[in-house]
């Protein structure tokens, strides 16, 4: 696993909804013919309050889904759950718990303002670790005693 870049598409200048996919769909391809891609791990809808907010996010993922299915890339999708389980161990991290641990597993100097642009990074090193590769990057470890047990030198005292 390597870390090659993090970025976020900046649609907020955009009044139109259907412009806006456009350019998702656009980039996602850009990004899949420049770094070829096995596979790709997208987060998986989630329920919130908001209906229309759920509507325009399910929308992005599909045209972003359909960029790599036009490319035959595989997708695999994850729960927010299963993904922030995946990178911190616990199902209900904040977004500064999943970024700040992507920061230190990723050897990341800095990280982005906006900690959005995290999720897709997270959702594929949750797809890392879920196809049996997590051996390559290091230890496994069965629980935080573990990890502290086998990492004394980076735990703040």
């Amino acid at each position: 696993m390597s870390f090659l870049q993090l970025n976020e598409l900046q649609l907020g200048k955009y009044d139109d909804h259907y412009l806006k996919l456009k350019l998702i769909f656009e980039r996602t391809i850009e990004l899949i013919d420049t770094y070829h891609p096995d596979e790709i791990a997208i987060e998986a809808p989630f329920f919130g309050k908001n209906v229309q907010s759920m509507l325009k996010l399910g929308r992005a993922q599909g045209v972003a889904m359909a960029a790599g299915l036009s490319r035959e890339v595989p997708i695999t999708e994850y729960s927010p759950k299963k993904i922030k389980m995946a990178i911190t161990g616990n199902g209900n991290a904040s977004k500064e718990q999943v970024a700040k641990m992507l920061q230190s597993l990723l050897k990341l100097k800095t990280l982005p303002k906006n900690l959005d642009s995290t999720d897709g990074l997270a959702a594929a090193v949750c797809h890392f670790y879920n196809m049996g590769r997590a051996d390559i990057v290091g230890k496994s470890y069965t629980g935080w005693a573990s990890f502290v047990k086998q990492n004394e030198k980076r735990v703040k005292k």
